[in-house]
């Protein structure tokens, strides 16, 4: 799976943008957490490179300054482990912990 990594709060704009041309989900993921790790690994298992999603990547023990924009700006309260998907500049799907569905995220 190829992960575009998300690493500055001046991108989240960008992606709304992208959002408008095709869905974008946004993984929330903390590198020191068991489970997040599992929902990361099963996540990736099921990934299909032409599913349509452009597949972002944030880590959240790095950029705690682009989860809190996440939560602000798109009115998502923080969670870790946490999927965002975004189409036509909206939250359409949110997802965390074990309920993270790629089923769900390509629907």
């Amino acid at each position: 799976m190829n992960w575009n990594q998300l690493t500055e709060v001046s991108e989240l704009d960008h992606l709304l943008e992208l959002s408008k041309k095709q869905k974008v989900a946004i993984l929330k993921h903390s590198t020191r957490c068991s489970i997040s790790s599992m929902a990361l690994n099963r996540l990736e298992r099921a990934w299909k490179e032409d599913n349509g999603v452009a597949p972002y990547y944030l880590d959240l023990i790095k950029h705690r300054d682009v989860s809190n924009a996440i939560a602000s700006k798109f009115g998502v309260e923080h969670q870790s482990p946490q999927v965002i998907v975004l189409e036509n500049g909206k939250v359409t799907y949110t997802g965390s912990h074990m309920g993270i569905s790629y089923a769900d995220i390509v629907a």
